[in-house]
């Protein structure tokens, strides 16, 4: 896969993923920016332990621009975009207004306090605006793939960054404030409580069955088969049996890895396929672009990779037809969630949506 690199006019990086532009250096970004001016500071609150990052210089980021102002259209030669040139495949940049700062300042001190270390970057599936990730071809995907895993490798050997998350906010009732077809990738500068939790409940298995948690998770839904969406040579996509969300599908791979780069090519290819294939059904559930987000779950960069198996989580929170499933006080005050779609009849409607 072809990446070509430049930096746009305020220093940040941007990579071309694929033949086209065949010139990226015939395209230099002309337009007189600010230097990106970030405040982000890491706290941990010491009642839950678990990080929390204060951004409030993303209060003036771009929100909800007009089809024609969109800053993720190849630029023109009437109007300049955070992408240089004219047309392109996939392109991923260092976020305008991150989350988190690209350089590591002092340390934790003794309030639980310190300032926060990684990468926020943008992903760009497509330069065709009114276009979604489902509607890529294949080999558009595989592209996108390469990105995902090329980024996953440079961002994990950056200093201090401890997990890397490739994701996707679609629409505007998930807080999507660009309507244009893209992902983020966040390196983060500590392990995510999501994962944490995972690492320990799989620790506990481990010394309670010696077994590993992810094979007997994956073994026991491809044994029972209820809850099987799509079941390829390479992976498995199913409702969890203890979903969280309506509709809520995970993707494993049948040969446990820790991350994107671990992939043999022949499952990369293969996933390719049946992501769309999931998404494009999501879509067919309501009759109406489905509001989801998808994540890459990979293994931290350096605690508990031996243990971790990557897997893609995908999940919308439209339970009906012009209903949304709202984190209202258990869920959002307790973390206590409650679901009001049985995950067998969610496989069901998903495999009936071929």
């Amino acid at each position: 896969m072809r990446k070509t690199t430049i930096r746009l006019a305020d220093g940040r990086e941007l990579s071309y993923f694929g033949a086209i532009p065949t010139r990226p250096a015939d395209y230099p970004d002309r337009r007189a920016l600010p230097s990106v001016r970030v405040s982000s500071q890491a706290r941990r609150d010491r009642l839950v332990d678990e990080w929390v990052i204060i951004a409030s210089h993303r209060q003036d980021r771009t929100f909800k621009p007009a089809d024609d102002q969109c800053p993720l259209c190849p630029s023109s030669a009437t109007r300049q975009t955070e992408i240089p040139a004219p047309e392109y495949e996939v392109v991923v940049f260092e976020n305008r207004f991150p989350t988190l700062p690209a350089t590591i300042e002092g340390h934790t001190d003794a309030a639980g306090k310190g300032a926060a270390a990684g990468r926020c970057e943008v992903i760009c599936f497509s330069q065709h605006h009114g276009t979604s990730f489902a509607d890529l071809t294949v080999a558009q995907a595989a592209t996108v793939m390469a990105a995902w895993l090329d980024r996953s490798v440079e961002l994990a050997r950056l200093p201090g960054v401890e997990q890397v998350y490739c994701f996707e906010n679609r629409g505007l009732e998930i807080g999507a404030t660009l309507s244009h077809p893209h992902g983020q990738i966040y390196a983060f500068p500590y392990v995510t409580p999501r994962t944490e939790r995972m690492l320990r409940a799989t620790a506990d298995h481990w010394r309670a069955t010696g077994r590993n948690l992810f094979d007997d998770v994956l073994a026991a839904e491809r044994e029972q088969a209820s809850r099987i969406v799509l079941d390829g040579k390479h992976w498995t996509a199913f409702v969890p049996y203890a979903a969280r969300w309506p509709y809520e599908v995970h993707i494993y791979p049948h040969h446990r890895v820790p991350d994107l780069a671990a992939l043999t090519d022949e499952a990369k290819s293969e996933f390719c396929g049946l992501y769309l294939d999931l998404l494009r059904r999501f879509d067919r559930l309501f009759d109406a672009p489905a509001p989801y987000i998808a994540g890459w779950h990979q293994a931290p960069v350096r605690v508990g990779r031996e243990n971790f198996a990557l897997h893609l989580e995908l999940f919308t929170i439209r339970r009906a037809p012009g209903k949304l499933k709202y984190l209202a006080g258990s869920e959002s005050g307790m973390g206590a969630f409650a679901n009001d779609v049985a995950p067998e009849a969610a496989a069901q409607r998903l495999r009936d949506l071929a």
